[in-house]
């Protein structure tokens, strides 16, 4: 067996392992870089809290670069396995892979001292995009994304509804609130707010309507809230149903890495390249 025959087998191999989720294997890896991004989020989080940080800095940042050491191993792997590197590079899923790995890298680059810490703290920060890594793992998170992508235009009119709604209330409220001695509704603005906090139901308590007039718009809008809060939720649901498909295989492009093709299916749903 030459040379290139036997690096093309172990290719072969690696791709199976770490694009695919049928094997043993390819679930056993998958289990791995679960905990591994469950664990390297749950250090971030402890590298906040001053009492932890101040006893066990030099632990977490061991353990904070073995993680990162990690997931750049994987994404290089997969950069090397995939027929179209930049195509997946490019994709989602390239583009969170490099985002879980490429924070710790970047603070080696960021000089000034003091005049830095804030830039590097949220470098720091940026790993807890690794969260966003399960959805490589977690099965039927495609299903919600894309039941979320094909409702987008409906949840966007919804939402520019909602916002006109808000406007004309929040200026209705500040013509009736503002004349009040003490009154937190200062500008239309502040008012629109107060109106989308109403329309949401949270409300916060920070701005109370003090006439009855606006009392009476207020109750309005509590009612108009609770008559369209499960729209999006109803749009989204109806989505995920319509995009169901009972057939779908978790294998993945070996060019993209996207997941959930058909069981019959010859080329990838989202690049094209040959399966």
């Amino acid at each position: 067996m030459s040379d290139s025959q036997s690096v093309d087998g172990i290719r072969a191999k690696l791709r199976e392992i770490i694009f695919e989720a049928e094997t043993p294997a390819g679930k056993a890896f998958d289990l791995v870089l679960l905990w591994f991004v469950l664990l390297s989020v749950g250090v971030a989080m402890l590298e906040t809290v001053e009492a932890i940080d101040a006893k066990f800095h030099h632990q977490l940042e061991g353990i904070e670069w073995f993680f990162t050491i990690a997931f750049t191993i994987e994404y290089v792997l997969r950069l090397w396995l995939s027929k179209r590197p930049w195509k997946y590079a490019t994709s989602f899923y390239g583009i969170v892979d490099m985002m879980s790995c490429i924070p710790a890298y970047l603070v080696f680059f960021i000089a000034g001292g003091e005049s830095a810490f804030a830039v590097v703290r949220v470098l720091r920060l940026m790993r807890m995009f690794r969260i966003l890594k399960m959805v490589h793992y977690v099965h039927g998170a495609e299903v919600i994304w894309h039941g979320l992508a094909r409702s987008k235009e409906k949840i966007a009119v919804f939402f520019f509804a909602i916002l006109l709604i808000a406007t004309i209330a929040g200026t209705l409220m500040f013509y009736v609130e503002s004349g009040v001695e003490g009154s937190r509704f200062t500008s239309i603005p502040m008012s629109i707010y107060y109106a989308i906090v109403s329309i949401s139901t949270v409300g916060y308590g920070d701005m109370v309507a003090q006439t009855d007039l606006g009392r009476f718009i207020t109750t309005i809008l509590i009612l108009t809230g609770y008559a369209v809060i499960a729209v999006p939720t109803g749009i989204v649901t109806s989505e995920l149903i319509k995009g169901q498909e009972t057939d779908k295989t978790t294998d993945a492009c070996p060019s993209c890495g996207v997941h959930g093709h058909l069981a019959d299916a010859t080329y990838c749903r989202r690049c094209g390249a040959k399966l």
